[in-house]
């Protein structure tokens, strides 16, 4: 029953459409029609940098929201923490009020994650941070680090739990997945590199 209501209020955190609403709000837009239609900070950036800036730190936050409030109801459950970051990384990805057409989950996972494997998250932020500057391609960075998390938090974690592990590799996968558009443009070398136009 933890692991269930826990999955609930994480998704529903989680499905909040921060760059959306932000976007509607500011310039009158529905940024799912503008760059790469994602709700993300990085397509909500490209149309300000600002809002992009904002987007990325609210989507953070209710990931980190989604575990803090577990902890705090409950806690001496610490999967259960788990089970709620995880489950703010999918709301992100496939929120029920847009359709289930989200993010990718980056910044979510970041800021859920970043509080209960805080030492495999700074690691995989540096792997992302090397490859976004080398490369210049986001997607490219964040299928990388989402990739090596689950490694960083095995070799990390002082006590091993299986399903927690999991749930940081489910939570990988899940963004991996969404990248899936990005994977082709990248094998195919069409993949735009990052970059803000000022306005």
């Amino acid at each position: 029953m933890h692991i269930i209501l826990s999955a609930v209020a994480g998704y529903l955190l989680g499905s909040i459409p921060f760059g959306y609403l932000l976007v509607r709000a500011v310039c009158g837009r529905d940024i799912r029609t503008t760059g790469s239609g994602n709700i993300g900070a990085t397509n909500v950036a490209r149309t300000s940098p600002m809002l992009g800036l904002i987007t990325l730190a609210l989507d953070m936050l209710k990931g980190a929201a989604a575990v803090v409030l577990i902890r705090t109801i409950i806690p001496q459950d610490l999967t259960a923490a788990f089970a709620a970051a995880f489950a703010a990384i999918c709301g992100h990805v496939f929120p029920l009020w847009l359709g289930f057409r989200g993010g990718k989950g980056v910044a979510t996972a970041v800021g859920a994650f970043l509080l209960l494997s805080p030492r495999a998250i700074l690691v995989a932020t540096a792997v992302f941070l090397a490859v976004a500057l080398a490369f210049r391609f986001i997607s490219l960075a964040s299928i990388v680090a989402a990739a090596c998390l689950p490694l960083c938090a095995y070799m990390m974690a002082s006590n091993q739990n299986f399903r927690e592990l999991a749930l940081i590799s489910a939570g990988s996968v899940v963004v991996i997945f969404k990248h899936h558009q990005n994977i082709r443009r990248l094998l195919t070398g069409v993949e735009p590199r990052f970059g803000i136009k000022r306005r």
